[in-house]
């Protein structure tokens, strides 16, 4: 008995071959950065993919010699960049003992900014203030754990093996489909496209994930500083060692094969191939054929789609907060005021030179009319002098500041000034109330 293939007699013929190759590129890259993150994903790419071309001339670029740059030109990138582990900037950085200055820090500072933001609001701690503004924020991180030099966070438990299995059966059923009716172009095409994904996947996944940062020098000041970002600011407070992993460390993706990586250009090299192969030899396949094709190509769209949807910059803070800096202890404030929230921030650095408080509070607040220096000037002084609001008689409060002379100011400059005051009274006594680094600590 001689079986027939459906739509033999049709006259249609879909022209995918070249679709094939363009259509997902992106999306499948994307998916193919939670190889990075998941334990064993490396082993789950054998089904047919689509982006064929796209996804070559991306992994060629990460080739770093005179023959893959002239087979597929451009900037080379590093690993860590193409699968977004690295490449984001993070906001200012001021060494307050150190006096280090990074007008821009890198991608762990990006991540650990936005965890800082993604505090939930119960657990944010409102200081009362005299009067509201701009209401602002400020974390307080107690650091005390200094990681290696370079380490290597454990992956997550791959949860999305089960749905790796839909592609893949998906990939198998067509092209069986194929075999059973006999068409040999369609059968090859749809094989060599679960052979060239799941061989690049798998060297892919033989990338190390690694955390480094320098090595700090012997005798080095403590690390206390802050990060600046236009919404926020960052206390951080520990060793020089436990806060570089911060501000200099990195993720990044280590290869036997750097730095030319000769087998991610061999595997762009297969990709190419299968995207000129199935330009040539779809065509000459039947309708049947051509739909299975196309229905392996569209159920791994939708499983790329699926793994790029994930948010892996979540995961990346995860393997940041609970491995490389061990959990450390985040406390967070909000201000009504700027102004507070600023000299709260220069008591949590104190005790510190005169000197780099003053830079870091023009940082912060880069005002430089005579009100604002008279009010800096005060306010290093009271900082520097380890005093605090005391309380007088019952339930009054004496204020730390004189607003009595006027400093040769205008009335309306006075009024600015005493409210800075109050600000600053404000930070000084929720300062003392707190009892600051020993609630931070516990």
């Amino acid at each position: 008995m001689t079986i027939t293939i459906p739509l033999r007699d049709s006259r249609f013929s879909l022209d995918i071959s070249g679709v094939a190759g363009f259509f997902g590129g992106d999306v499948a890259v994307s998916a193919m950065a939670t190889v990075h993150i998941y334990q064993g994903r490396k082993w789950l790419g054998w089904y047919n993919s689509p982006g064929s071309y796209e996804i070559a001339k991306r992994y060629g670029q990460l080739g770093r010699s005179r023959f893959w740059d002239g087979l597929y030109p451009g900037i080379n990138v590093d690993p860590a960049v193409l699968f977004e582990l690295d490449g984001m900037q993070g906001p200012k950085y001021r060494g307050v003992h150190s006096g280090t200055i990074m007008s821009k820090t890198g991608h762990l500072a990006h991540l650990f900014l936005q965890e800082c933001k993604d505090i939930p609001r119960d657990k944010v701690w409102p200081v009362q203030g005299p009067r509201i503004s701009i209401p602002i924020a400020a974390t307080v991180v107690m650091l005390h754990h200094r990681p290696k030099p370079e380490e290597h966070p454990r992956l997550f438990r791959d949860s999305t093996s089960a749905l790796a299995s839909i592609p893949i059966v998906a990939s198998l059923a067509t092209c069986v489909a194929c075999l059973v009716y006999q068409d040999w172009y369609c059968f090859s095409m749809i094989l060599l496209g679960m052979f060239t994904s799941g061989v690049s996947c798998f060297v892919i996944g033989t990338g190390r994930f690694t955390f480094t940062h320098p090595r700090h020098a012997d005798g080095a000041p403590k690390g206390d500083g802050v990060l600046i970002a236009e919404d926020q600011v960052i206390v951080l407070k520990g060793r020089e060692g436990a806060v570089t992993p911060i501000t200099r460390g990195r993720f990044s993706l280590k290869f036997g094969s750097e730095p030319e990586y000769h087998n991610i250009g061999i595997c762009s090299m297969f990709l190419t191939a299968q995207f000129l192969a199935q330009l040539l030899l779809v065509p000459q396949g039947e309708l049947f054929g051509q739909i299975m094709f196309l229905c392996s190509l569209a159920v791994s769209w939708g499983y790329n789609s699926y793994l790029s949807s994930l948010d892996r910059e979540s995961f990346q803070r995860r393997i940041l907060m609970d491995q490389v800096l061990d959990s450390p202890r985040l406390r967070k404030y909000e201000f009504g005021t700027r102004t507070a929230m600023v000299v709260f921030v220069l008591l949590a650095l104190s005790p510190a030179q005169p000197e780099t408080l003053r830079k870091t509070l023009d940082d912060l607040l880069p005002n430089e009319t005579p009100v604002w220096n008279i009010w800096k000037r005060d306010v290093i002084e009271k900082v520097c002098g380890c005093r605090d609001t005391t309380e007088g008689h019952g339930n009054e409060t004496i204020p730390l500041f004189d607003y009595v002379t006027d400093h040769g100011l205008s009335v309306e400059e006075l009024k600015l000034l005493h409210a800075l005051y109050q600000d600053a009274d404000a930070a000084f006594a929720h300062h003392r109330r707190e009892g600051f680094l020993d609630s931070v600590k516990s």
